[in-house]
């Protein structure tokens, strides 16, 4: 059974501090994980924009977010000027993938496209997708391969754009199993392995869960296809640092169950020569998380 690690890098502290403890924590078990980079400013303080969102606030006071990132973090884009992620971060990205990594494309400005991207327009996507691509390339020295959304926030525009850049795979969407997404009547040819188990910060702290523990809840979960497998996104800033305890036991728990974790890119492989389906992208609630995100809608033809 496939678990695709897939590692959302939001912050420069997560970059700088969580993904070289993630690093150590992976060559411990002899993993490997797929590690989506932020490439441009970071902006996380005018996030709190988002105070009015329904569910944000329970979620701040769920999660412990001041504690998670700090406050210079919380700072950055208002009262603190954001420093440049991929400036001052490319070396630890190249770490990663000399490290045997996978690395991919998160965002160019995590809230800007966060916040943004579902009603921008063509220009302003296609504008975001290029700088994040031209500084991955410039860090890299080649193309990426992976995008993985911010905050699984997309629009038409952008599925489009990511077909043109002729990504191996991406994961933007939360869903149940791989899918090639339909826009405007158009299958595109850039496969979808969305995040199908909840994260741990939209399970923390809440007291609708049938195991109270966010990670016996998450171990509980059934597996699905073994062809597909699961994927699980986890966060530099949180799984790297005060929450590393808690991914430890889900390495161990999962490797006890039996599950293959590795990489998209393995996942994505794996999918060779089976069909996938043709699913439209909906805009969809998941508990524990606030606002809409682009979720799996059913297969086309049942």
């Amino acid at each position: 059974m496939q678990l695709a690690l897939k590692v959302d890098i939001d912050t420069l502290r997560g970059t700088l501090e969580g993904v070289p403890a993630l690093l150590r924590q992976l060559d411990r078990h002899g993993l490997r994980a797929s590690f989506l980079f932020s490439l441009g400013p970071d902006h996380t303080g005018r996030a709190l924009r988002r105070a009015f969102r329904p569910g944000f606030l329970g979620k701040v006071r769920r999660t412990s977010v001041l504690q998670h990132y700090g406050l210079r973090t919380l700072l950055y884009g208002t009262l603190l000027p954001g420093p440049d992620i991929g400036r001052r971060g490319a070396a630890v990205m190249r770490s990663v993938r000399d490290a045997g990594h996978e690395v991919g494309i998160h965002t160019w400005d995590h809230v800007r496209w966060q916040d943004g991207v579902a009603d921008a327009g063509a220009d302003w996507t296609r504008r975001e997708l290029r700088l994040a691509a031209e500084r991955f390339a410039e860090i890299f020295g080649a193309p990426a391969q992976l995008h993985g959304a911010a905050g699984w926030q997309m629009n038409d525009v952008a599925f489009e754009q990511l077909d043109a850049m002729q990504l191996r795979c991406a994961s933007d969407s939360r869903g149940t199993a791989p899918f090639l997404p339909v826009i405007g009547g158009r299958t595109l040819r850039c496969p979808q392995l969305p995040t199908t188990l909840p994260t741990l910060d939209e399970l923390i702290g809440r007291d609708d869960l049938p195991q109270p523990d966010p990670v016996d809840h998450l171990l509980s979960l059934p597996p699905v296809n073994p062809r597909t497998g699961h994927v699980y996104t986890l966060h530099a800033e949180l799984e790297g640092m005060a929450l590393a305890p808690q991914f430890e036991r889900l390495l161990q728990g999962w490797r006890a169950q039996g599950y293959v974790l590795g990489t998209l890119a393995a996942t994505c492989a794996a999918l060779a020569g089976v069909p996938l389906p043709a699913c439209r992208i909906l805009r969809g609630s998941v508990q524990g998380r606030s606002g809409l995100l682009a979720v799996q809608g059913e297969p086309l033809g049942l």
